[in-house]
């Protein structure tokens, strides 16, 4: 007796929570993934991606909307931080700025030193496993399982006083404080190499924006040589005037942050002089539940104007190595 009431108030309790009816939804996309069977063919790979599911399809919609940005001439900031430079993205990077597909750079101290340091001796590849100890005692640094030897900064170290040198001057003839993206300029002219971002910024007239100049190898650098040139400065406030400038004067604006931390923000921070973002792509790994704005998601920028509410947008949840180049053949190679 007691088994059948029971059953009875199981049946009761599932009509109560039980779907008044069933959508089958039909017609709307099945998922499903890239045939290998049939002769590969790249392009029809990438856009196999958008009926992948998870962020295979967030990947297909960035490549979307950067297509978008491009159709309709926005002014496309690409934000990275400096491990995009450290790895092989770099090579990425230069082809949009060589190829002028992109219109402003937004990144790190990092972005800007590591750039000029692979242009004078490469990084090598190495393993996230081996014994920091052990790398110390060689005198390898370690960025992931990417390893820099010591001596790569001795040549950044000659090369960084002779061009402070040449700035300090240039400061003092022309009663002039430079800001971080003119002092850029002036690396990727000094430079010369057509390995760099920042030679093909320089020579494209694509500006270089460094918020946190200083937080890096070059601050260190900057503190010895203002210790027998203590009058030599930067001018961190041009460095927002001038983005502010820039970002009001564009008609429609698009967004591709890769990472997270200062350059991401300050990028952001820009357009909400004007009313925010039109496109906007994020790639990264950040989590949003310690309230960082690494981690914040698009629709956390709406709320504070850095984003337009209309906005197409995306974040990809995925290691920019990975995700960058195929955004890169998706939406910048033009087919021949």
């Amino acid at each position: 007796m007691k088994l059948k009431q029971d059953i009875q108030h199981i049946k009761e309790a599932h009509a109560q929570y039980s779907p008044k009816e069933t959508n089958t939804l039909e017609g709307y996309p099945k998922i499903e993934g890239y045939d290998f069977e049939k002769e590969f063919n790249f392009n029809d790979f990438l856009n196999s991606f958008a009926k992948m599911g998870f962020q295979a399809t967030h990947l297909a919609q960035g490549i979307e909307i950067v297509k978008a940005m491009r159709r309709e001439k926005a002014t496309i900031f690409l934000s990275y931080t400096s491990n995009m430079v450290s790895s092989g993205n770099r090579e990425s990077i230069k082809y949009l700025v060589k190829n002028k597909k992109v219109d402003v750079l937004v990144t790190a101290a990092g972005g800007i030193e590591e750039d000029i340091i692979k242009s004078l001796k490469p990084f090598v590849l190495g393993q996230f496993e081996i014994s920091g100890r052990m790398l110390f005692e060689h005198g390898v640094n370690r960025i992931g399982n990417i390893f820099v030897p010591n001596d790569r900064f001795t040549y950044f170290d000659k090369f960084m006083q002779e061009f402070f040198g040449k700035i300090y001057e240039k400061q003092k003839i022309n009663n002039k404080v430079y800001c971080p993206n003119e002092i850029i300029k002036e690396l990727g002219f000094a430079i010369d190499s057509e390995d760099s971002i920042l030679y093909w910024a320089a020579k494209n007239n694509i500006p270089v924006f460094c918020p946190g100049l200083i937080d890096g190898s070059i601050g260190d650098l900057i503190f010895f040589f203002k210790q027998s040139h203590p009058d030599f400065l930067v001018d961190i406030t041009q460095e927002m005037k001038d983005i502010v400038q820039l970002t009001l004067n564009c008609e429609k604006t698009g967004g591709i942050i890769l990472g997270s931390g200062i350059s991401k923000h300050f990028v952001l921070n820009a357009n909400i002089f004007r009313e925010g973002f039109d496109y906007v792509v994020y790639i990264n790994t950040a989590q949003e539940f310690d309230g960082s704005d690494s981690g914040a998601r698009v629709e956390e920028a709406i709320t504070w104007g850095k984003v337009r509410p209309d906005a197409l947008n995306v974040k990809i949840h995925c290691d920019a190595t990975i995700a960058f180049p195929l955004l890169v053949a998706g939406a910048f190679v033009d087919e021949k």
